[in-house]
Formats: structure tokens, sequence, C-alpha cells
């Protein structure tokens, strides 16, 4: 059985549930079932088969089985909060977002330390973080239970799926906030980010990129580091940067121009425009 597959038409699946409900609390109720079935699906193949390998254990954990659980803990999420918002009173209603959104401000601060390690792409803790064999030493630290079992959860992998599902989460929230103070909570919320662009370049040619912007005063009015630009970025972006500042170290450890890719940038630019002047 294919995982990573079934992982992706779930995607494809969650689309139609969009396109075929307006109302919010239907999607966030179908697309719970959804992903509650494929995780399911999941735990009965793991259990049946197990893994051949320490990587392939750590990249289901890692990969494979988030793409279901973060969007189980997304619309859960959704769904708790729709069905208890005030459904009048607007000072009211935007009183319940701002204090779901200290929420989860408070989860990233209290977990400030993953965050880092994520975001970073570090890889050195993943064995411990994302295989079961470590659940005695690295204890679950979630609270909330989603879909948890000691034989289909590792230490961390609840962790990751909430750290990536709140970050959507906030942004749903923004929207919700907008659309109160503009009077269209009886609409639908836009909840998903534009379509990303596929991303064609490099991991190198990214981290380049994302540095040179920064460099150049990207995100310094509201005090934004490498971090929260690369983030920003990835909203637009299909890509998975990794290991962000060892990319950047070995950039700068490069013997030629350090600045490849704005080479080739600058370059192609500059062919455009002879073109367009011929």
């Amino acid at each position: 059985m294919d995982l990573l597959m079934l992982s992706k038409k779930l995607l494809k699946d969650l689309d139609d549930i969009k396109n075929q409900n307006q109302n919010i609390l239907e999607r966030a109720n179908q697309s719970i079932e959804v992903c509650r079935k494929l995780l399911w699906v999941f735990k009965k193949e793991i259990l049946k088969k197990g893994f051949r390998t320490l990587k392939d254990e750590i990249k289901f954990f890692k990969e494979v089985k988030q793409v279901p659980l973060i969007q189980l803990i997304y619309f859960s999420e959704i769904y708790s909060f729709e069905i208890q918002l005030p459904k009048a009173d607007k000072e009211n209603q935007l009183k319940s977002i701002k204090k779901k959104i200290n929420k989860f401000n408070r989860f990233f601060l209290y977990n400030l330390d993953f965050g880092r390690y994520v975001d970073s792409g570090a890889t050195n803790f993943d064995k411990e973080y994302y295989t079961r064999d470590y659940l005695d030493t690295f204890h679950i630290t979630t609270s909330k239970f989603y879909f948890q079992d000691p034989e289909f959860c590792t230490p961390r992998d609840m962790l990751l799926g909430k750290y990536r599902a709140y970050y959507s989460l906030l942004h749903y929230m923004d929207a919700k906030k907008r659309n109160i103070k503009n009077n269209l909570n009886g609409k639908l919320v836009t909840t998903e980010p534009i379509d990303k662009m596929h991303w064609p370049f490099s991991n190198t040619d990214y981290v380049e990129l994302v540095y040179a912007l920064c460099a150049k005063g990207l995100g310094k009015q509201n005090n934004q580091g490498i971090m929260q630009i690369s983030k920003k970025l990835q909203q637009l972006f299909d890509v998975e940067p990794k290991d962000i500042y060892k990319t950047y170290q070995d950039i700068k450890n490069r013997k030629n121009s350090r600045t490849l890719f704005l080479d080739e940038l600058s370059t192609s630019l500059l062919i455009e425009m002879d073109k367009s002047e011929e």
C-alpha cells in the first residue's frame, strides 16, 4: 500500500469537500471524518507491516502521517472555535478570536526550542523525535487528544502536527477577524492560502534568495528574521527548506561567486531585457 499516495489523495478529497461546502462547520466536520479514516488506515498498515528501516519510520512520522494529522488538528480547532463563537455582538466575537490567537502564541512560546529545530531544517534529533523507541525518554508533550496511540505516535510527531497546523490557524483567525470587522461574518471565510507556485530551483538557491532579501531590508520594519521571512515565502512557494543556517555557511564558503543564484537571476533578466529591445 502506497501511504504517500493516500496522503496526496486526501488533499484532493479535502479540496472536493471545500468546493462542495460553503458552510465552514459542514466542511470542517467532513474534513475531520476523512482525516480520521486515513489515519486509521495508516495505523492498521503500520501495525501490520512495520518499517523496513529506521529512515522509513522517520519519514512516515515526520512527513507522511503529517498530511492527515495537520489537517485533522486544523479542522478540529476550527470546528471547536466556530461552534462556540458568539452568533452576534461583534465585540464578543473579536474577543473570542483574540483569545484563540493568544492561545496559539502561548503554544509557540512554550515550544520555542522545538520550533527552532523544525524551522532550521535540523535532523540531528529526528531519531529520538520521530521513532517510537524513545517514548519513555522523550515523553509526548501535547496534552490535547486528537489521534494518539503509543503504537502509532512518537514523542514529537503530534507536536509537529500542532506546530504546523497552528500556523495555518493563525491565518484563519486573521481572515475571520477581517471579515467580522467588515460585517462579512455570515459569509465563508477564506481559510486556505493562495495556490503555491512550484519552486524549480535548489534548496541552496532558496536560502541565498532569503538571505539576500533580508540583507536588503525585507522584514526590517517588523523586526522579522530569516525564519520569519522564510515562513512568509513558503506561503507563496511550494518549498520545504532544509538546513537553512548550515546552507548559508556553505554559501559563504564558496570559492568562486558567493551569490551564484543572484548572479544567474541578474543575467536572465538582462537577457530578457535585451530580447525585448530587439
